[in-house]
């Protein structure tokens, strides 16, 4: 339940940026990765 709660907030987190290149994307997710992350703790 979890991987799917992050695969989901990461997807999410991905097409809500509005990013138009893959740097940002990469940027994206990993800020992501870190708020899961954090959250976690």
């Amino acid at each position: 339940m979890k991987t799917r709660f992050a695969f989901l907030t990461i997807a999410l987190a991905a097409l809500l940026s509005g990013c138009n290149t893959v740097h940002g994307i990469g940027q994206d997710v990993q800020g992501a990765g870190n708020a899961i992350s954090r959250a976690a703790r």
